[in-house]
């Protein structure tokens, strides 16, 4: 099976995740670093629509920009978080996993054995 990891190595439960998906014998791992290498807005809406959350669930919002934008108030459509999501990755809340079962945002790490 293959697993696309969008990873922050700076982040504990993204490593955390990244471990359960090496330690898994079945898995073949691609790790993204997203801040380097961000998913496109495109990208962005078919991960959070096949994860079954909001863009608003998907968001990271302590140790970003998110409230300073005006992105965490009930007034911010999907559309303007994903436009900001796509121009500062750092507002997309991590890990998010994707593989043939699924896409799960992994907080906590142990959700992403719902995809492997």
């Amino acid at each position: 099976m293959k697993a696309t990891i969008w990873h922050n190595p700076k982040c504990g439960t993204s490593r955390k995740t990244l471990a359960l998906l090496e330690e898994a014998s079945n898995v073949e791992v691609t790790v993204v670093e997203y801040l380097k290498n961000p998913p496109s807005r495109a990208k962005l809406e078919q991960l959070y629509r096949d994860a079954g959350i909001s863009p608003r669930e998907g968001l990271r919002t302590r140790g970003s920009p998110a409230e300073e934008m005006g992105l965490t108030d009930d007034s911010a459509t999907a559309d303007q978080i994903l436009d900001a999501m796509a121009s500062e990755p750092i507002l997309i809340e991590r890990p998010l996993v994707e593989t043939d079962k699924g896409v799960r945002l992994c907080r906590p790490q142990e959700r992403v054995q719902e995809i492997i």
